[in-house]
């Protein structure tokens, strides 16, 4: 069973940073791997991928903010979050791009003064 563990979130001030954590286990790490948010009363969404030679695309709100990398020895996936803002408060997940695997329990990010 594929297990996906998320970490690394917690309560900051608007322009704070942030760096998440997402180790995989129980399947092969994927070709693309992804970061996705969702907030309260709105639907998961995309927020950065990366292929494993590095390639990264990412939602236009958080671009030059977030930082997606992977370590494919590891098994490994990291989100570095800068200049956070209230937006960006959510519970975040990783998952392959498309996201196929089963979700985790997501890290939980809370942006406010």
């Amino acid at each position: 069973q594929v297990q996906l563990v998320e970490s690394g979130g917690g309560l900051v001030q608007p322009g704070g940073s942030l760096r998440l954590s997402c180790t995989v286990s129980g399947t092969i790490f994927g070709i693309y791997m992804a970061w996705y948010r969702q907030a309260p009363g709105k639907q998961r969404e995309l927020v950065a991928r990366i292929t494993t030679g590095s390639t990264t695309i990412y939602l236009d709100s958080v671009k030059g903010r977030f930082t997606i990398s992977r370590d494919n020895v590891k098994g490994a996936v990291y989100l570095q979050m800068d200049s956070l803002k209230p937006e960006d408060t959510a519970v975040y997940y990783c998952n392959e791009y498309p996201s196929t695997w089963p979700w985790g329990q997501g890290t939980q990010v809370t942006v406010s003064s």
